[in-house]
Formats: structure tokens, C-alpha cells, sequence
């Protein structure tokens, strides 16, 4: 069993759990609440941003030519592709990119930025390919879920197209190849790797949960 395939199994009741929240029924059928669209966009984008900081410090810590060029293509494209959609969906409500890139984090988001870029600095490559998984995996597999629930077309389609699509596609290949490669060469790391993908799978959950929820900080 490819290690990836053993992640997935190690997080399918996460993985149940975000595909039945409320929030990504509701987006796949378009009947979510505009404010917490919205409200995902802005933290969306905080967290993008350190996703593809997690990215390029995970090729500069490759010792590898071709997982060195797989990393930082993946940094490249979410500052560019993925992060496009959510500055298209912010127009739309009249957030400019200034407006999205000086949101205050969530504790949820600040949890979970803090988690990736702690890992990155002190953790091990192989530590580092199995945090970042559950982000891609995760929104692929809830893309096509969404779209299976769809009914037609809608508000939301776009974020549908764009989590199926082949550009998104092909980068959670080379994400999961890296965390088979990680898995082959580093079998004393399975239990961390194990450990770092559950965190982010849990923190992926909360991640719908806080947008839906709107979470603030209370103080």
C-alpha cells in the first residue's frame, strides 16, 4: 500500500466529517450563506499564504533536484492559480487584494498556520510532506464530492471547477508522490508522519467549521 493510501485510511473519519459539514453541503448545493463564503475567502487566503511559504521551505530543504522543482511549482502555482479564485470571489464583494492580505487570522487559522510553518522549520522533510497533504487531497476529494452533489450550476461553481480541475489535479499528484517517495526512504518516520497529517486533517475540519461559525477571538 502506498503510504499516501495509508494516510487517507489513518483519516478516513475526517474525512467523512468534512465532506457531511454543513458548510460544504451548502456550497455544493449554492445555498451558503454569503457571509461565511465570504468570511472563508479572507481567512482562505491568510492561510494560502503561508501554505506556499510551507512549500518553498520544503524545497529549500529537499535534497533532491526533482522534489526541489515539485515543491516550489506547487508554492508557485498557489500564490498564482488558487489564490486568483479567492481574489476573484473577494472583487465580487468589494474586497480589494490589500483588503485580504490585512485580515486578522482566526485562532483556528493561527492555529493552523502556526502548525505548518512550525513543522517546516523543525520538522522533518518527511514530517513536512504529511502535513501538507491533507490540505490537497482534502480539497480534491471535497471538490468532486460537492460537484456529485451539485444539481446544477450556481454562485459557487467556480470553486467546484477549480478544486476538480486539471491544474489542481496534477498538483495533488506531485503531492502525493512526495509523500510516497518520504515514506519509502524514511520508514523510522512513520509514526511522526502519521501524527503531523492528523493534525492537519483535524485543523482542515475546523477550518469549515470556523468559516461557518464566522469564529471570532472574544476579546
Amino acid at each position: 500500500m502506498a503510504f499516501s493510501d495509508r494516510l487517507l485510511r489513518e483519516g478516513e473519519d475526517i474525512w467523512e466529517a468534512q465532506k457531511n459539514h454543513p458548510f460544504v453541503r451548502e456550497l455544493a448545493s449554492g445555498d451558503l450563506d454569503e457571509s461565511a463564503f465570504q468570511y472563508w475567502i479572507e481567512q482562505d487566503y491568510r492561510y494560502l499564504l503561508d501554505y506556499a511559504r510551507l512549500f518553498a521551505l520544503a524545497g529549500a530543504k529537499a535534497r533532491d533536484e526533482g522534489t526541489m522543482t515539485d515543491l516550489l511549482a506547487i508554492a508557485h502555482s498557489t500564490l498564482s492559480h488558487e489564490m486568483d479564485l479567492h481574489r476573484e470571489f473577494a472583487r465580487e464583494y468589494g474586497i480589494s487584494r490589500g483588503d485580504l492580505e490585512s485580515v486578522r487570522k482566526s485562532p483556528t487559522c493561527e492555529a493552523y498556520t502556526s502548525f505548518l510553518i512550525r513543522t517546516a522549520y523543525e520538522g522533518s522533510i518527511a514530517e513536512i510532506s504529511a502535513a501538507l497533504y491533507p490540505c490537497g487531497q482534502g480539497f480534491l476529494d471535497i471538490g468532486e464530492h460537492a460537484a456529485e452533489l451539485a444539481t446544477g450550476d450556481h454562485r459557487y461553481t467556480p470553486w467546484i471547477e477549480t478544486y476538480t480541475g486539471e491544474e489542481f489535479r496534477e498538483v495533488v499528484g506531485m503531492m502525493r508522490e512526495f509523500v510516497d517517495r518520504c515514506g519509502k526512504r524514511y520508514p523510522g518516520e512513520h509514526e511522526a508522519m502519521v501524527e503531523a497529517f492528523l493534525t492537519s486533517a483535524r485543523l482542515e475540519y475546523r477550518f469549515w467549521e470556523m468559516a461557518y461559525t464566522r469564529e471570532e477571538w472574544g476579546i
